[in-house]
């Protein structure tokens, strides 16, 4: 029903106009009696098989959601409601900011692709927290990044600050350094500030009384070198994982117009890329480390080969948009067929 009747008419308006939309209707239908239990009952996959412990965290199942779609801890509760086995809000930064000029947000529907240009918009990690304040037992990641306006030599301390303010909210952690969209925040990719970065969010979480789940999601433009250089500094920092992928700059085989849009381009066209950097990771580390795979995913069988391509986890983003949370449910059936 949902790419019959919704899809069609969705993707009449613009894309961030329709992202909002979205958000309120959810939020709206979540306010009438019966409703929540109408999506549980159509979305939701329940089987104890499905559980799985990861980074010392209880995920009721594999499928998340990830980054960028809830930035602001808005509507997590509404959206666990589709069967996601965890929430990740975010990128969040210490002091609210705007973002890009608008237009920002692109669809490429002859590719199954977005672009994004969104540049962190979100109304600070304080605003946040007191959502997150509500949370009821939703498993969440804390997905944090940089202002606009922070220098690169300064950029550790808004990541602590980010990290102080989320730590008794948040059930694990992601360093955001490969957003295409922050001016020369992908620079915090290149091993000696990565591994400063980390290291110093490491001796912070150390301080306290339990240590939280710190993943770095990274971008799939990255070099075999610079794939080999990120699981050195995993083992070196000791941080619990990696997400794979981001967003990509390459435009390689896209047909849309939209494809001369500058952003961070997800959808099918990272499917493929986004499976052989979670494949290089996991072989090259000897799967010395979790690996929450994202890019790509608009099928259950697109799923299937990244949890055997080495991850541990996926995370949904585009495909949600474009295949409805039918897509959630079709996932952990397919998963169940493959125990």
């Amino acid at each position: 029903m949902y790419k019959l009747i919704f899809r069609p008419l969705l993707f009449l308006f613009e894309p961030e106009k329709v992202h909002y939309f979205t958000f309120s209707l959810i939020r709206f239908l979540s306010k009438i009696p019966g409703f929540t239990s109408i999506f549980k009952f159509l979305y939701e996959v329940k089987d104890k098989k499905l559980e799985v412990e990861v980074f010392g965290l209880k995920f009721k199942n594999p499928v998340g959601l990830a980054a960028g779609f809830d930035k602001d801890a808005k509507l997590y509760k509404e959206l666990s409601n589709f069967g996601f086995g965890f929430i990740e809000i975010g990128t969040l930064t210490p002091k609210p900011q705007d973002g890009n000029p608008k237009k920002r947000l692109f669809r490429l529907q002859e590719d199954s692709g977005i672009i994004n240009r969104m540049g962190f918009n979100n109304g600070g990690v304080l605003q946040a927290v007191e959502r997150l304040k509500k949370n009821n037992g939703i498993l969440i990641g804390g997905n944090i990044g940089k202002n606009k306006l922070t220098p690169n030599e300064d950029a550790v301390k808004d990541y602590e600050i980010c990290f102080e303010a989320l730590y008794n909210y948040v059930d694990y952690f992601v360093v955001n350094v490969s957003s295409p969209n922050t001016p020369n925040l992908r620079e915090l990719q290149e091993k000696e500030p990565l591994t400063k970065l980390l290291q110093t969010l490491q001796d912070l979480n150390s301080t306290k009384e339990k240590a939280k789940p710190i993943l770095l999601k990274i971008a799939p433009d990255l070099t075999n070198e610079q794939l080999l250089d990120i699981i050195d500094i995993v083992k070196e920092t000791k941080i619990a994982g990696v997400i794979a992928t981001n967003t990509t700059i390459s435009r390689e085989g896209l047909k849309s117009i939209n494809r001369i849009e500058m952003g961070g381009l997800s959808g099918k066209p990272l499917t493929k890329r986004a499976t052989e950097v979670i494949r290089f990771l996991s072989e090259k580390s000897n799967k010395a480390f979790p690996i929450i795979g994202v890019g790509g995913i608009h099928s259950a069988q697109d799923a299937i080969e990244k949890l055997e391509a080495g991850a541990s986890l996926i995370q949904l983003y585009t495909g949600f948009i474009y295949e409805g949370p039918a897509l959630i449910k079709a996932i952990n059936k397919k998963i169940l067929e493959k125990l």
